[in-house]
């Protein structure tokens, strides 16, 4: 219920029992919900940074959740605030291209055919001076996965770069590998099982994305500073925040196979999550099924997601 006003899945089960039962200690919490003291405590520190939950006088530290229909007004009120920021923010902008004078095509240009495409955003990597931000995902303009040594170029060069893989991005043949360079290169990269279509934003002043999504390589859409493009922005932001690391580090109440449930988060297939792991099918779905059962997970994918909900896979 929560969670369109910023609580997380977790802040909100800790949040309903303190409901339920007021003056609970935060190692109370995680013994009645069977979780670590450290999530229980992060879980608190959230709610008490929304003002859900406040602290009862004396030791040892007792808590109390605040009443839903109040503390509920304050939240929806500030987003409400945030998104008139937002709405003032978007019209201020429309005014400056106005006063600017700057027509539609002068924001907009449509690139036609495949080499077209390709040579387009190879100009966008070599042309980007402060930060690249990607959604990578196949088909491709170009015979593989996007330039590697065009964007470790660029990192030498200290450009920041955030890359967010679909999993069928990293199926072709060398792809994981050559993610994990790029991360060694210096990138930042995440994966996510809901990438929605190729895209990329250089210093936020250009965005390259697919005309077409039923055919990403054939057209492209090159949008320059406008509202359009603080969309793209924001929607890469949101995305990278649900993402998982491609190479997490784990958390200290993780068990030891990070890089499996990395991949879990992002629906990678067995056959790529076997290859990159180095070993065979069958102990993937073995080590799969032990996961499921210590998470109490239905799916792979929730596996994946409780993991990251949980603290295992540090961003």
């Amino acid at each position: 219920m929560l969670e369109a006003l910023g609580v997380t899945e977790f802040a909100e089960v800790v949040y309903r029992a303190l409901l339920a039962s007021p003056g609970r200690t935060a190692p109370a919490l995680a013994r009645q919900l069977d979780r670590s003291e450290r999530a229980a405590r992060r879980a608190v520190a959230e709610l008490e940074e929304l003002g859900l939950v406040s602290r009862l006088p004396g030791r040892p530290v007792r808590l109390t959740a605040a009443r839903p229909d109040t503390a509920i007004d304050l939240l929806v009120a500030r987003r409400r605030t945030e998104l008139d920021t937002v709405a003032r923010d978007a019209r201020a902008l429309a005014a400056e291209v106005a006063e600017r004078g700057q027509q539609p095509d002068e924001l907009l240009e449509i690139l036609v055919g495949q080499q077209a495409v390709a040579d387009r955003f190879t100009q966008l990597v070599r042309g980007c001076e402060r930060e690249l931000m990607v959604f990578d995902r196949p088909p491709y303009a170009a015979d593989g996965p996007r330039s590697e040594e065009d964007v470790s170029t660029r990192l030498r060069e200290h450009l920041a770069v955030r890359g967010l893989y679909a999993p069928e991005s990293l199926e072709y043949p060398g792809a994981l590998a050559a993610a994990r360079r790029a991360v060694e290169h210096g990138e930042q990269s995440r994966m996510h099982p809901r990438v929605p279509m190729k895209l990329a934003i250089a210093d936020r002043r250009v965005a390259l994305l697919p005309l077409v999504l039923e055919d990403m390589v054939a057209s492209a859409l090159v949008i320059r500073p406008c509202a359009l493009l603080d969309a793209l922005v924001a929607l890469f932001e949101l995305l990278w925040e649900q993402g998982t690391p491609l190479i997490p580090e784990p958390d200290g109440d993780a068990p030891s196979d990070p890089g499996l449930l990395a991949l879990l988060a992002a629906g990678v297939k067995d056959e790529t999550i076997a290859r990159e792991l180095g070993v065979s099918t069958r102990t993937v779905t073995r080590r799969v099924g032990e996961l499921l059962d210590e998470l109490g997970a239905r799916t792979r994918f929730q596996a994946g997601a409780l993991a990251q909900r949980r603290g295992w896979l540090a961003r």
